[in-house]
């Protein structure tokens, strides 16, 4: 199968076929009526998707990981960069690990390995 079709895009069929329908007006007006209905919630659904508060919180502890990275000047280990900064020992390991990722992958942070130790700092 290529590719999965959305709601969305069924509810856009039905209607075409209920248009097409040989129904009397007030049936095929009623059920326009509910696809086109159900068309708006999901848009409303979608619209509301944005970042969670987690998410929220993230980018925060980013931007002070950032400001961190720039206090020590020199690429640090996680454990280096929790002692230099007593805000980044506040998180643990895994999480600053975590978030260091995304910013490596976001190209914001350079990640250097020497002898199985990565070591961080602003790109």
């Amino acid at each position: 199968m290529a590719n999965k079709m959305t709601k969305k895009e069924w509810f856009a069929e039905i209607k075409a076929i209920v248009e097409k329908a040989e129904l009397d007006e007030e049936k095929k007006a009623g059920m326009t009526e509910f696809i086109n209905h159900e068309v708006e919630l999901l848009e409303k659904k979608h619209s509301k998707s944005g970042q969670t508060k987690t998410q929220k919180e993230n980018l925060e502890i980013m931007e002070k990981i950032m400001t961190a990275l720039a206090e020590v000047g020199k690429p640090v280990t996680i454990t280096e960069l929790q002692s230099a900064s007593t805000e980044m020992a506040e998180y643990s390991n895994q999480k600053l690990s975590a978030l260091l990722k995304k910013l490596v992958d976001g190209g914001r942070v350079v990640k250097t390995q020497e002898k199985k130790k990565s070591y961080f700092s602003i790109a």
